[in-house]
């Protein structure tokens, strides 16, 4: 079967999908509160009744991942998500009263929630779990019938979750679309009410042109390189700390993790020595040791060889933190944490999202300096900020833009269901989580109810005297 016979199957069985979605949802475009509530209880149940076989899936996944990094960020993350959802989403889809000005006064305005339909969602391999229960309560508080589309990189974690969500919803409600890329292009291409995407900017660049040919809004959470800046108040020790544990979590492969950071000149070593005894004491051993997670495949180790070797070449100065001395074997997957000091723009590790654990450290000579670095590159996902003098966090944050900030630690905002999580330019549009998420997934509508006595029949052809009187007090009171 060639690839255009294969992409109309695929088309074929995804229409089918999504025909059974939409009838499902105009059977009921408005399910009650006990109805979104006891969805998202379904959501608990399936994370905690099979917590064990999620955790193992995904270290199949990736060859190994520490299990205490997949309990905390995929398994307490997405119930958090989850829980939080449940609590508010009585609150959430209640009519919201606005004002009504004078001149359209006696009547009275208010902003009514409603499922959109059917909301699509992709996502990546590096939280499979996470990301893709975040994005189920995000879609189904707001009442909407679900198609997931997992990556084909961690295909056990995909097919679990495949045979847990339909097992318990029925694809009719919340599907879960197994495949490769060709799969997720036909995907990308239906024409869903709103589209949540999580990946590289390469593919949400595809994606985002594709969900165009039929207007579908979309909401995008992509990388880039997110800054980790230590303002000269801040405390050193700390910040490298953070940097250590940013970059060795899950093989540094996570979206928000920090991709480089900026000291003071005057603090450069003294930073590469807090970063190295940082790494000493969180990872003592790399190769066995289970706290260590692995990169996801050989393609993504050889990068991460060839943006060393890179910077090697163009005259960066290389650091391997590697206290036991071990050898590492292709095989193992196992990535050290290294430094790659002073390097120059034309190195590629300062031009691609390094995603894994290897951390660029650029000296400046005044903050004004570091945050003028930030404003020309593009705008990242993330930036992290240690400091102690309110000019100088005051500077960076009203100087750079991005789409959030933790201060005086790193990556931690994003379990804040409270606040959105989203990326600005180059890293993404749109943002979800608790209420923005709610709201993201809903049609906001809008409705002025008119009262029985009112002044619009005043407003009416033939115009005239009358109208003009109306007119000229509606100039003075709007």
């Amino acid at each position: 079967m060639d690839r255009v016979d294969n992409l109309q199957l695929v088309s074929g069985r995804l229409q089918d999908v999504f025909d059974c979605q939409q009838r499902t949802y105009r059977a009921n475009p408005h399910p009650s509160k006990q109805e979104r509530i006891s969805n998202l209880d379904l959501l608990e149940e399936i994370i905690l009744r099979n917590e064990e076989e999620l955790l193992d899936a995904m270290s199949e996944d990736f060859g190994h991942r520490s299990r205490h990094e997949s309990t905390m960020l995929d398994i307490v993350s997405s119930l958090s998500a989850v829980r939080h959802s449940r609590k508010h989403v009585g609150l959430w889809m209640k009519a919201r009263k606005v004002p009504t000005p004078l001149q359209l006064r006696p009547s009275v305005s208010y902003i009514k929630p409603q499922p959109l339909g059917i909301i699509g969602i992709i996502t990546p391999w590096n939280f499979p779990v996470y990301l893709s229960f975040a994005g189920l309560a995000s879609a189904l508080a707001a009442g909407n019938c679900c198609m997931l589309k997992p990556s084909e990189y961690s295909p056990r974690t995909s097919a679990l979750m495949a045979r847990l969500l339909e097992g318990n919803f029925g694809e009719e409600h919340v599907a879960v679309i197994e495949g490769d890329e060709t799969v997720a292009d036909a995907f990308s291409r239906l024409p869903f009410d709103h589209l949540l995407f999580t990946g590289s900017q390469r593919v949400g660049r595809l994606v985002a042109k594709a969900a165009a040919e039929n207007l579908t809004p979309v909401t995008l959470e992509m990388g880039g390189k997110s800054p980790l800046i230590v303002a000269p108040s801040g405390n050193v020790a700390q910040a490298a700390a953070c940097a250590a544990h940013g970059k060795m979590i899950n093989a540094g492969q996570v979206c928000v993790a920090p991709d480089y950071a900026m000291v003071h000149e005057s603090q450069l070593r003294r930073f590469i020595s807090e970063v190295k005894r940082a790494s000493h004491k969180q990872y003592p051993t790399i190769r066995n040791n289970p706290d260590v997670s692995c990169v996801i495949n050989s393609r993504h180790m050889a990068r991460l060889r060839d943006l060393v070797e890179d910077a090697r070449k163009k005259g960066a100065e290389i650091i391997e933190i590697n206290p036991a001395h071990e050898v590492f074997e292709p095989s193992a997957k196992k990535f050290p944490l290294t430094l790659v000091v002073n390097p120059n723009p034309d190195m590629r590790v300062m031009q691609e999202e390094v995603f894994g654990s290897i951390l660029p450290i650029l000296a400046y000579r005044t903050l004004e300096e570091a945050v003028t670095q930030v404003q020309t590159k593009e705008r990242a996902i993330a930036l992290y900020l240690f400091v102690s003098k309110q000019a100088e966090k005051d500077l960076v944050l009203s100087q750079t833009v991005s789409g959030g900030v933790t201060v005086n630690d790193a990556m931690w905002h994003v379990l804040n269901d409270h606040m959105p999580f989203g990326g600005v330019g180059a890293s993404g549009m749109g943002a979800y989580h608790g209420l923005v998420g709610f709201n993201a997934m809903s049609q906001l509508k809008p409705v002025l109810e008119q009262s029985r006595f009112n002044a619009a029949p005043l407003l009416r052809a033939p115009y005239g005297t009358v109208f003009e009187k109306v007119v000229t007090v509606l100039k003075k009171i709007v």
